[in-house]
């Protein structure tokens, strides 16, 4: 009898799993995209992008307000992908929510078929079209993964028991590209915490320093830390873009040599897959996956993915 329950268990958790779990725990080089909700209620970009995301990524990062900037939700959005056959990713910030409404929308999430959901900070209100907003951080991604845990415990951060608990597939995000000592150690730190709070998988900032990225995971390998981590992979469209994010992302460096083969060229969409495909070829033994974000450039992905034989 307790045979059968144990087995019972372990049944309904794997169950529980999604695709993209399972992907990353049998090994297999898991490829994630991005989709940014619209700002309105007209969603056939949303609709066309999953059409072309569709069978070809394990599953596609829904942003949650990114940048601050108000959009449709990402709650809603990760729903209606499930619907259109894509595996979302439901990024959920906590710069707009208290703890209530966090553990409502993750309690909801559970209830309408989402796994898999990203736990982020989220970016200053300062930064956003709505700079006058106020700003909650009554938790921050830490503490948001926790509480994803106590969720799954069968009670609340209040300690009020649920009834019904949720499974989730909780990640975190990390900066590979800390251009100072201090700053590194810090990410390793934060990285540790993270995964102590719950953390399952990370996807990183987008990188284009494959040397410097090595250097990152070297120090990450002697930790011993096992968690999946999939490197952040940005579709590049020209040297002003990438002169943009050296001037005002941090913890991002394109490059001179990369710059300069933009600018060589009329043809930025050759270029583009020839660079993301030498840098995903020279980080993909350092890692168990890549996210990729395409940034309206997501008819491109098929191609780049035929060129890695993925």
């Amino acid at each position: 009898m307790e045979k059968n329950i144990t087995e019972n268990i372990a049944a309904n958790a794997e169950a529980e799993k999604t695709n993209f779990q399972k992907s990353l725990e049998n090994g297999k080089f898991a490829v994630t995209c991005e989709i940014g909700p619209p700002k309105g209620t007209d969603i056939k970009e949303v609709e066309d992008t999953a059409q072309i995301l569709k069978g070809k990524v394990d599953a596609v990062n829904v942003t949650d307000l990114q940048s601050s900037v108000m959009k449709l939700g990402s709650l809603a959005t990760s729903h209606l992908l499930i619907g259109l056959g894509i595996e979302p990713i439901f990024q959920i910030t906590c710069r707009d929510r208290n703890r209530l409404a966090l553990q409502s929308d993750l309690l909801s999430a559970y209830v309408l078929g989402i796994r898999n959901v990203l736990s982020l900070t989220g970016d200053h209100t300062t930064v956003g079209d709505h700079p006058q907003a106020k700003p909650v951080y009554d938790l921050d991604s830490v503490s948001l993964l926790w509480t994803m845990k106590k969720l799954e415990s069968g009670v609340d951060l209040a300690g009020k028991e649920l009834k019904g608990k949720p499974t989730f597939f909780k990640g975190a995000a990390v900066n590979p590209g800390a251009d100072t000592r201090p700053a590194l150690e810090l990410q390793l730190l934060k990285m540790q915490k993270k995964i102590d709070a719950g953390a399952q998988f990370f996807q990183t900032q987008v990188i284009f320093d494959a040397v410097s990225f090595e250097k990152f995971m070297e120090r990450v390998q002697k930790l011993d830390i096992k968690v999946p981590i999939l490197a952040g992979i940005i579709l590049l469209k020209s040297e002003k873009m990438a002169n943009y994010m050296n001037k005002f992302v941090p913890g991002v460096n394109v490059p001179d040599s990369i710059i300069k083969k933009m600018a060589a060229t009329q043809d930025k969409v050759t270029a583009m897959l020839e660079i993301t495909t030498e840098l995903i070829e020279k980080v993909k033994p350092f890692v168990q996956g890549v996210h990729i974000q395409a940034l309206g450039w997501e008819k491109h992905v098929p191609a780049l993915l035929k060129n890695l034989n993925l």
